[in-house]
C-alpha cells in the first residue's frame, strides 16, 4: 500500500510539473522556427582568420551567421565540413554567413593545413575552448547560429543534418519571420 502511494505521489508531481499552468513553462512555438525562438544576445568577440584578419561579432551586424566550433584532432567535426560547405554554398547569396571557429592549442600551425586538405570553403577563425564555452558549446563539434538582431540560439552538441540548419537559418534569415529558402542553385551552370 505504501507503495503504491509512493508511485502515486510521484505520478503526480511528474504530470503537474509538466503541465501549462506551471509558472516557470515558457511557451513553445511550433513549426520549422521553433529551434530558434528562445535566443539570448551573443557574446562579444574579436578573433583573426588564416589570413589574419580580424572578424568581430560587430563586424556581422545584421547578417545571419552560422558559428560551428571545431577541433582538428575531433574526428565527428571532419564529418560536418561537407555540410557546412552546402550550407555556406546556398546560403552566401543571401548573406548568410558561415564561420568555423578551430579551437587547437596549435593554431594555425595545424589548422591552416587540415583546411587545406579538407576543403573548407567557408572562412575559418582561429580561437579557444573558453570563447566555444562562452557560446554554450559543451562538446565539438557545437554550432549556434546568431541572428540579424545578434541574438544567438541555445548552442547544438554533435553533427547538424543540412535540412536542419537550413531551416533554422531560414527562420533566422527572414526579416518578417517566415521562412525563407536558400539561393537557387544556378541552373545554366548546372547544365553544362
Amino acid at each position: 500500500m505504501r507503495a503504491a502511494a509512493i508511485v502515486g505521489c510521484v505520478l503526480l508531481a511528474t504530470v503537474s510539473g509538466c503541465s501549462e499552468s506551471d509558472p516557470a513553462a515558457k511557451p513553445q512555438a511550433s513549426g520549422p522556427c521553433e529551434a530558434v525562438v528562445e535566443r539570448s544576445p551573443a557574446p562579444a568577440f574579436a578573433l583573426r582568420d588564416l589570413a589574419g584578419h580580424e572578424v568581430t561579432l560587430e563586424s556581422l551586424a545584421g547578417k545571419t551567421v552560422v558559428i560551428d566550433f571545431w577541433a582538428t584532432w575531433c574526428p565527428p567535426c571532419e564529418f560536418q565540413i561537407p555540410v557546412l560547405n552546402a550550407v555556406h554554398d546556398a546560403w552566401r547569396e543571401r548573406g548568410v554567413v558561415v564561420l568555423g571557429v578551430a579551437v587547437d592549442a596549435e593554431g594555425i600551425e595545424k589548422v591552416g593545413p587540415y583546411v587545406a586538405e579538407h576543403e573548407v570553403r567557408y572562412p575559418i577563425l582561429l580561437g579557444d575552448e573558453a570563447l566555444a564555452r562562452k557560446f554554450g558549446a559543451v562538446g565539438f563539434p557545437s554550432s549556434v547560429l546568431i541572428a540579424p538582431d545578434g541574438t544567438m540560439t541555445k548552442a547544438h552538441a554533435g553533427l547538424l543534418e543540412q535540412a536542419d540548419l537550413d531551416a533554422q537559418i531560414a527562420c533566422l534569415a527572414s526579416p518578417s519571420g517566415e521562412p525563407v529558402a536558400p539561393s537557387e542553385p544556378d541552373r545554366d551552370a548546372a547544365a553544362s
